[in-house]
């Protein structure tokens, strides 16, 4: 929707607030409500002001120490929120809503480096200044439960029904039931700008799959980010709850984000050779690296300590590097052809943030063109039972290691983010060391 579009709406009495959003750390949208006079009289040209400590607390809004980019020292002031007239939409679901999605300044009009939409920004100037374009796509799964949030929150999220009696994917008949939330999910976020194909069940009892038309790296995350917030939204309204958990339960399969991509020039997708009939030289040098560089970004596709549980052998969860067409063992699964021609990154999580697993995936594989690494033959078999292939790291602490020693992610996207991020995973970490689970209370209670 453009800048005049939405003044027709707000004079037309069809829009009367607009949502001044942010996406934070986790991949959340944050930020305030505008009544929709007020916004375009002031807020669409100048912006709106957001507490600095949006970047440095932890799901439960937090304050946590040791950051750079805002403290307790500086007196968490505030950063500017410029929002991005490109990303203007009405929320269907909402009624009289639109939302707008903003860039973190600092006072100086200077980005902040450490901004989710920051970073990913730099790995796509990184490509305008080579005349390339990222195209993306993610696909996201997720479980949907009979509950309520309430009620899940108050049953301490266990016990939960799950929307369907038995595994689900590819079904019509059960995922029939949830018919009425999946046709509001379907239509109201294809009104929101976020263009449905297709919804299907999953592998899992009560799992759910929906894919979105592929589209620019920036405008996919954005869609991303506003389709997993619209999901939970629709589904609360329906009197039910969903789950983006990478693992919801030790018996049942992750829920993932697939991503693909390739890079684009003058309407051609440059990873395929039209003459040989397959992919180009470029497709795989970006391959190469992704391969190389995969485990040491590892920490912007897994974000969370329950990241890592998601990587099980014949989980549909990969669990070592390789490559293959076709081929759902693998971490990389390269299918279509000519402009649909793309590798399928299956390492992400639903948890994880798009914007940096995005930038993630840029950067490696820019480095692997720089260094014109290639990706050696398509792998046959089974790739969860061969001990000769490399594996991710098994944990959020690890991830964050490898993170912090990387010297391509201390160049591509500079220190200060990398010292952030690392910091974020360990505190994480440090919190989740310290808590007493239900494992320890069932192994330990009465037999220790």
């Amino acid at each position: 929707m453009t800048l005049q579009q939405l003044k027709a709406q707000v004079k037309s009495g069809a829009v009367d607030t607009v949502l001044v959003a942010i996406p934070d750390p986790f991949g959340r949208l944050v930020g305030k409500r505008f009544h929709a006079g007020h916004f375009l009289e002031s807020v669409v040209s100048h912006g709106t002001h957001g507490c600095s400590y949006l970047l440095t607390v932890n799901l439960d809004m937090d304050p946590l120490d040791g950051f750079a980019v805002a403290n307790w020292d500086s007196g968490f002031g505030d950063f500017e929120m410029l929002p991005d007239t490109a990303t203007f939409r009405l929320l269907p679901w909402l009624p009289g809503s639109a939302l707008v999605i903003c860039d973190f300044r600092h006072a100086n009009g200077s980005p902040v480096a450490e901004a989710p939409r920051s970073v990913l920004r730099r790995q796509l100037d990184r490509l305008k200044e080579r005349g390339l374009t990222c195209f993306c796509a993610s696909e996201l799964e997720f479980y949907l439960y009979e509950q309520t949030y309430g009620a899940a929150f108050e049953a301490g999220y266990r016990n939960l029904k799950p929307s369907s009696d038995y595994r689900i994917d590819y079904h019509l008949m059960q995922p029939g039931r949830d018919e009425p939330l999946m046709r509001a999910i379907r239509n109201g976020l294809t009104a929101a700008g976020v263009p449905i194909e297709s919804s299907k069940g999953e592998w899992s009892r009560g799992q759910h799959e929906i894919n979105f038309t592929y589209g620019e790296a920036m405008e996919m995350a954005d869609r991303h980010v506003v389709f997993k917030q619209g999901v939970k939204e629709i589904a609360g309204q329906h009197g039910k709850s969903v789950s983006f958990m990478a693992k919801v339960a030790p018996t049942e399969a992750g829920n993932s984000c697939h991503i693909h991509m390739s890079l684009w020039k003058a309407g051609r997708n440059l990873f395929w050779d039209p003459k040989a009939k397959t992919g180009s030289t470029m497709f795989r040098q970006f391959l190469g690296g992704l391969l190389k560089y995969s485990p040491e970004l590892c920490l912007f596709y897994g974000p969370t300590i329950n990241s890592y549980k998601r990587y099980q052998a014949g989980s549909w969860a990969p669990t070592r590097m390789a490559w293959a067409q076709d081929n759902r063992t693998t971490g990389f699964r390269v299918v279509g052809q000519g402009n649909g021609y793309r590798p399928e990154n299956r390492m992400p999580g639903a948890d994880a943030n798009p914007y940096l697993a995005f930038a993630a995936m840029i950067a490696a594989g820019l480095a692997g063109i720089d260094e014109g690494l290639d990706c050696g033959e398509p792998y046959s078999g089974n790739a969860y039972i061969d001990p000769k292939l490399p594996r991710l790291p098994s944990s959020l602490i690890a991830a964050a290691d490898l993170f912090n020693g990387s010297r391509l992610a201390r160049e591509a996207f500079g220190d200060g983010v990398v010292d952030f991020s690392v910091h974020h995973a360990r505190l994480e970490h440090q919190a989740f060391s310290n808590a007493v689970t239900d494992w320890e209370k069932q192994r330990y209670f009465e037999q220790i």
